[in-house]
């Protein structure tokens, strides 16, 4: 058994390994095509033939999956086309130890889902940003039209609100806006910087401009009398320090999606979010998601097996690669679909994220045990039917 799993082995990587670099050059030649207007003065051919390259480890994290599916069954629908596969059950080796041996198959491609997950993407598309930010002044995710929000406490009891214009290649900021409310949620001052950067723990904002509300209207307004002094303050100082939580790192994090993220550093941007109160839904589907991510491809593997076990006379393989790419696709849309649902039902986060998955390996398992039961249960059905009419 230990030849033929390596044959299976040496099979089932060959057919992966082309069918990846085939979905990944058709998938970069596409994006290449629609980047293509973007090329100009501020940006040049090889400036975006460099931020597909960084992209590439990217496109191989979402891709893997479908790919082991898809080249798992090749694989496998060839010998059976071979009678390769025949060959293996008349010897003694049931569909389950052929599912067992499968899965053993797949740990080596689990270890490289789990380096790649969690060193080469956060790595290259920590790059990648850095290199838009440089080439093009944008990072792209989790902007709005008025910049970057994050919130947080001063360590005083007092809330402050940080917009940020854009970020800088450099891990510092431009264009500052600070609105700081007190224990009331009373705004007391409102503060804008041309820019700022970070140093052990602290903000350090340059061309600071600071207006300060220095009493509160609503008291006057509501004695009907115009106040004794100006409502607010101008000042400007050259530079001000802000004891802060904000990072570069959690800058970043904040521009990443969160599934693109290695482990740890998203454990640290929710644990930053849960300590200034905010939304950590997505976030934490995300970490799920990453936990199971190597498993995934046991999933696909077992979807791979009953598929490629069936017998067919005519355009087997053809057939069946078919099959394989609307379940690649399918499973895509329905782990979609169960983020959407999850979020707007506010599923438990290891649900939304595993849900998908588990159904898959359940009815896969469900189609494999028929089919290597197939004759049991036709027996079986044949024997209550016999009986439903001698009962009649």
């Amino acid at each position: 058994m230990r030849t033929a799993r390596r044959y299976l082995a040496k099979e089932i990587y060959r057919s992966s390994a082309i069918v990846l670099i085939a979905l990944l050059g058709l998938f970069t030649f596409f994006t290449l095509i629609e980047e293509l207007d973007n090329v100009g003065s501020q940006l040049s051919l090889l400036n975006l033939l460099y931020l597909q390259l960084l992209s590439l480890p990217t496109r191989l994290y979402e891709l893997l999956p479908i790919g082991m599916l898809i080249g798992t069954i090749l694989a496998l629908a060839g010998l059976a086309q071979r009678h390769e596969l025949v060959i293996l059950r008349v010897s003694g080796v049931s569909g389950i130890r052929l599912l067992l041996t499968l899965w053993v198959i797949t740990i080596p491609m689990m270890l490289f889902a789990y380096v790649l997950s969690e060193v080469v993407t956060p790595a290259a598309e920590l790059r990648a940003s850095e290199a838009s930010l440089q080439l093009l002044g944008r990072a792209g995710g989790g902007r709005l039209n008025s910049g970057y929000w994050f919130k947080e406490n001063d360590g005083n009891g007092n809330t402050r609100i940080i917009n940020i214009s854009s970020l800088q290649s450099s891990g510092g900021v431009s264009g500052i806006t600070l609105y700081e409310f007190g224990e009331g949620q009373e705004m007391h001052s409102f503060s804008t910087a041309r820019q700022g950067r970070f140093t052990d723990g602290k903000l350090i904002l340059e061309e600071v401009a600071e207006t300060r509300i220095t009493i509160r209207p609503g008291s006057d307004l509501s004695q009907a009398r115009s106040p004794d002094e100006p409502l607010t303050k101008l000042h400007s100082m050259p530079q001000r320090s802000l004891n802060t939580t904000l990072t570069p790192e959690r800058l970043i994090a904040r521009v990443l999606n969160p599934e693109l993220m290695a482990i740890p550093d998203l454990l640290d941007y929710i644990g930053y979010l849960k300590s200034n109160h905010l939304q950590t839904d997505l976030q934490m589907v995300a970490l799920w998601r990453k936990i199971a991510y190597p498993f995934t491809l046991l999933v696909m593997m077992t979807i791979a097996a009953p598929i490629s076990f069936m017998q067919t006379r005519r355009g087997g393989v053809g057939s069946k690669v078919f099959i394989g790419i609307l379940l690649g696709v399918g499973s895509f849309m329905l782990n979609q679909l169960a983020l959407n649902i999850g979020m707007l039902g506010k599923w438990a986060p290891w649900f939304t994220a595993l849900a998908p998955s588990l159904g898959a390996l359940a009815l896969a398992l469900t189609a494999l045990l028929l089919m290597e039961n197939q004759h049991r249960v036709r027996r079986f059905l044949l024997s209550h039917a016999v009986w439903q009419r001698s009962g009649t």
